[in-house]
């Protein structure tokens, strides 16, 4: 009895699983009224056994736990799917009760009557399906390239797909990681399965829009027109324009009028621009550009706009050794020469008077508009201040200033408005030899200068410092007069003479043949720099600055008083008066008096 009932409670439970499983039933199972139980439950049976591992059915959701998922998909008991596969990445579970989807057996035992199940793996069937059909179509498919994989892309088709960097574009790309995150059109180059391999081409697809693209560009380019196209690639020459599968080259001489130093400070890859074409060579298809000729050219009108001698105001735009360059406006430049920036002072780089940036003010000195070239002033700016100098500091001036620089061949004084004078080493002083300036004196020295000369036309300022006394040179023959014994220092030494110093800075000279009537080769064999020596002037040439001075003549004269003395002696006649004989006998005791007046002194010293 109890094996009767149990088996009518099984009968019943299963009559109940059959009504709430016929929504899931397989198309097969038809009924007509008269079956017997038996009949119905072999019929459910034998649906049962079309159940296989790695088959796609229909399921349905009948409730959601913490772990499992469970999924009616017509067996005796329900199939599991884990949470996991339900929860997305914020960490929300995505599915709810009576939802209905594709789910793939992954294990069936039936003796256990247990039935996993998974829904991503049915999904991954059915894109396998889908990828299959697609490639056998030649069609093509979306997908969002997810990551940067080594040689390319990782792409989520539904399935995860490699794309390979050569195939992501025409072109090869700079910067990869802005195509992550971003969804593309891909053609499926191969696949398989057993491999889970799927590699796509997206440069497939661009490639044959191009060239249809290409085959409507050719037709209707021609020279002179303006186009619109697209900056494909930027070099240091120039930028490479897409017109339409049509690449042309906008050279960086064509982009501006003006001054263009790279091109990339104007433009970036990607930009939409207008450009004209220049010319065009079919056969080697080369398409030249230009952006500038949308524009007509700045130089036709310049005359009339920067006439000579007017002002005008302008940035510098570049410095060179030789001057700087200054922008008008967009394509006209004039050059402000390093001659043409002052009128005093001494521009060696434009860098000491102007900075690139800076707005500028000059004159324009000279306009030629076929060479597209204006020549600029900044010093024509302000009056010439050596057109006024002249009557500031007449001739004859005393001035006072400081000393702004020392060379070695004088010193450079401060006047004013940026304008110095020199005062040359041979106006520093009459008398003194000064072999370096800095002997005497130093920078920032205070002093008092005479002008002597302004060249206006080659802007010098000549000044002296001797000249503000007296030359002694002017009264030196009253002070050394011809004949004149003189004593003096010996100062230097050399083979044709001895200079004998007479005064600080008056000089003479006793020439080699006026020492002794002796031959002497070398004064040096004699005298010594620092002895003193007395000499007798013979010559006095003011204007050349010469003193002739002779030791020899001094001796000479010396000799010639002692031999006249003797000579009247000996001369003189007996007189007849005792006057006569005593003017003799007195003219004889001072002749020996003469002879022995050395020995008598030396007598007079002992006693």
């Amino acid at each position: 009895m109890n094996n009767i009932a149990e088996e009518n409670e099984d009968q019943e439970m299963n009559t109940e699983e059959l009504e709430t499983q016929e929504a899931v039933s397989e198309p097969e199972m038809e009924f007509t009224g008269e079956e017997t139980m038996e009949e119905l439950l072999g019929i459910y049976e034998s649906s049962l056994s079309k159940f296989e591992e790695g088959q796609v059915v229909t399921g349905t959701v009948i409730s959601v736990g913490k772990e499992k998922v469970l999924v009616d998909v017509g067996y005796k008991s329900e199939g599991q799917i884990s949470i996991h596969e339900f929860i997305d990445e914020e960490g929300n579970v995505n599915v709810k009760v009576n939802d209905e989807f594709e789910v793939m057996i992954e294990v069936w035992d039936e003796e256990e009557e247990t039935v996993l199940l998974s829904h991503e793996k049915a999904k991954k069937v059915k894109v396998w399906d889908a990828i299959k059909e697609i490639y056998d179509a030649d069609e093509t498919i979306e997908g969002v390239i997810t990551s940067r994989v080594k040689g390319g892309f990782s792409v989520d088709i539904g399935l995860l797909a490699f794309l390979p960097g050569s195939q992501a574009d025409l072109r090869p790309i700079r910067n990869m990681d802005e195509m992550v995150n971003k969804t593309y059109t891909f053609k499926v180059l191969k696949y398989n399965k057993k491999r889970n391999n799927i590699v796509l081409s997206r440069r497939v697809l661009l490639e044959a829009k191009r060239d249809e693209l290409r085959t409507t560009t050719l037709e209707n380019i021609e020279n002179d027109k303006v186009m619109d196209g697209i900056v494909k690639n930027i070099t240091e020459y120039g930028i490479f324009v897409d017109l339409g599968g049509v690449d042309g080259l906008l050279h960086i001489t064509d982009i501006s009028w003006g001054r263009v130093k790279h091109p990339s400070e104007l433009f970036s890859v990607g930009d939409n621009i207008t450009v004209k074409i220049l010319s065009f060579d079919f056969e080697k298809e080369r398409v030249s550009l230009g952006m500038k000729q949308l524009t007509p050219d700045p130089w036709t009108t310049a005359v009339e706009k920067y006439p000579i001698d007017s002002k005008i105001k302008g940035k510098v735009v570049s410095l060179t050794d030789y001057g700087a360059f200054i922008e008008l406006e967009e394509g006209v430049e004039g050059l402000i020469h390093v001659s043409e920036m002052s009128w005093t002072r001494k521009v060696r780089h434009p860098s000491q008077m102007v900075a690139v940036g800076e707005e500028v003010e000059a004159v324009v000195l000279d306009l030629k508009p076929d060479n597209r070239r204006i020549s600029l002033g900044i010093k024509q700016t302000v009056d010439n201040p050596w057109e006024i100098i002249s009557q500031k500091y007449p001739v004859g001036t005393i001035i006072e200033g400081k000393i702004k620089n020392i060379t070695e061949f004088g010193l450079f004084i401060g006047i004013d408005d940026d304008i110095d004078g020199l005062v040359h080493i041979s106006d520093i002083s009459w008398t003194k030899r000064i072999k370096h300036p800095s002997e005497v004196y130093k920078k920032n020295d205070t002093i008092q200068a005479v002008v002597l000369d302004i060249d206006k036309s080659n802007e010098r300022f000549s000044l002296g410092i001797k000249q503000t006394q007296a030359d002694p040179w002017e009264s030196v023959a009253e002070r050394y007069e011809v004949g004149k014994e003189i004593s003096g220092v010996i100062t230097n030494l050399t083979d044709f003479g001895v200079f004998v110093e007479l005064e600080e800075g008056i000089e003479g000279l006793v020439h080699v043949s006026e020492i002794s009537k002796e031959n002497i080769k070398s004064p040096k064999e004699h005298y010594q720099i620092g002895e003193t020596i007395t000499a007798k002037v013979m010559n006095i040439n003011s204007d050349e600055r010469r003193i002739g001075l002779s030791i020899k003549r001094l001796v000479e004269d010396e000799d010639d008083d002692g031999k006249y003395l003797e000579e009247f002696a000996k001369n003189m006649k007996p007189a007849t008066s005792s006057f006569g004989e005593l003017l003799r006998n007195n003219i004889q005791e001072q002749l020996e008096a003469n002879k022995t007046q050395e020995p008598a002194g030396e007598d007079k010293d002992e006693e």
